[in-house]
């Protein structure tokens, strides 16, 4: 089933575009894969490991977590399964930038790992 909100971690350079041109076409991986990768409140923090980490395994800095609301494009999402057998959330259409509820910086802790937004954490907790 389609959660109410799916989230999508960008780079600043990539948001910043979609809010230019009013739609998010999606990052290299996404435009490759032919749909936007998203991810559940759930599968967030693991996405961020797994795919936005460098070499010595500390985060990316320069992104932004995105928090969309699945009801106008439903027709056009898929919960297709993924990493570990998942299902994961795929948009395969460009995301109307007013479909994103709330957006920001995801900050690089001391330690080098995410620091997620407050307003992620109650996200987190309403979904699990």
């Amino acid at each position: 089933m389609l959660p109410e909100f799916v989230y999508k971690i960008a780079t600043f350079e990539q948001w910043d575009e979609a809010l230019e041109k009013g739609t998010f076409d999606g990052a290299p991986v996404d435009l490759a894969d032919g749909f936007i990768h998203f991810s559940t409140a759930g599968q967030v923090r693991e996405t961020a490991s797994k795919h936005f980490a460098k070499p010595d395994g500390t985060g990316q800095d320069g992104l932004m977590l995105v928090k969309v609301a699945t009801a106008p494009m439903a027709r056009h999402y898929k919960m297709e399964v993924s990493r570990g057998g998942a299902l994961f959330p795929h948009l395969y259409a460009k995301l109307p930038v007013v479909d994103a509820v709330v957006w920001e910086e995801i900050r690089l802790q001391a330690d080098g790992s995410h620091r997620f937004p407050d307003w992620f954490d109650d996200d987190e907790r309403s979904a699990a």
